[in-house]
């Protein structure tokens, strides 16, 4: 296990569930251009863009937030058991993530909040696990933080109105055993469950799209979902994903989030980039550039 990343006075760590070095990226970023791809190689390889494949390379990933008094789970990427057949990577996956998580230092009863970006089947699937034929919570002395409008979009009553991706059972099996728990709190707008750590929407990708903010001894880190899925975004903040709900709106989110780190000098801690997996953000000329790393 990798040492952990500081944040001021957090400790950040990476609990990795799956890399995928096979990402098409005319598929994942529809007006994205060969030729773009070609003019940004140079820095993407080889940690972002395999060249001799021509793929692009994506980690489904949580992020782990210890603080001094509380330990928070970012996004819980896609858990084990579930069928997904029109999602491979996670169908009926068996992955070792709950020992990755103990090899941070927390057991499923140590997470204190869990807080999910949004609701897509790679971001809250280990919410639940299960047991003995039911889907049961698996951080059971947690708070779940929900977007209220993002569980709408998912859940009883949106069927046949839901988002752009289609994604079956995963509000069932994943979100609706936590909130029939009472795990569950559904928020609107900024709120913040501690000191230091709060949740804000950054719509676009889904109708209720939260980054995370994390802000102790005078640095802020953003974590950013799926705001942007992939570091070429950094540099055309103009590309969207296939699966982003409102085109438009995650463009304008995406450009506020970077203008922002850019100006202050935020960490960016974005869902998906392969490691590394987090870094600065700088303005440039037509767009932004990226530094990994602190």
């Amino acid at each position: 296990m990798a040492s952990p990343i500081p944040l001021g006075g957090f400790a950040l760590h990476e609990i990795e569930e799956i890399t995928d070095s096979t990402v098409d990226p005319l598929f994942l970023l529809p007006s994205l251009t060969r030729e773009t791809i070609e003019r940004h190689a140079g820095w993407l390889a080889p940690h972002y863009y395999d060249p001799a494949s021509g793929t692009f390379i994506l980690v489904i990933r949580s992020w782990l937030l210890r603080t001094p008094t509380h330990n928070i789970l970012i996004d819980t990427c896609c858990g084990n058991d579930k069928p997904r057949p029109y999602f491979p990577p996670a169908d009926r996956l068996n992955a070792p993530y709950l020992d990755r998580l103990k090899q941070a230092g927390c057991s499923p009863d140590d997470i204190d909040f869990v807080m999910c970006t949004h609701l897509h089947v790679d971001h809250c699937g280990w919410n639940t696990r299960l047991e003995n034929g039911r889907w049961v919570p698996t951080f059971r002395k947690a708070r779940h933080i929900f977007s209220r409008t993002e569980c709408e979009a998912w859940g009883p009553g949106a069927a046949g109105e839901r988002p752009l991706v289609a994604q079956p059972d995963v509000y069932e099996d994943s979100v609706a055993p936590v909130i029939a728990a009472g795990l569950a709190e559904l928020i609107d707008g900024v709120f913040s469950p501690l000191a230091g750590l709060s949740i804000e929407p950054a719509p676009g990708h889904s109708p209720g799209h939260c980054l995370i903010r994390a802000e102790s001894g005078g640095t802020t880190g953003l974590f950013t979902g799926d705001v942007m899925h992939h570091p070429i975004q950094i540099a055309a903040p103009g590309l969207n994903s296939a699966f982003c709900s409102d085109p438009a709106q995650a463009a304008r989110t995406r450009r506020r989030v970077l203008t922002e780190c850019a100006e202050h000098g935020h960490l960016l801690v974005p869902a998906h980039f392969p490691t590394p997996a987090f870094g600065r953000v700088e303005a440039v000329a037509n767009g932004f550039g990226f530094r990994p790393g602190l």
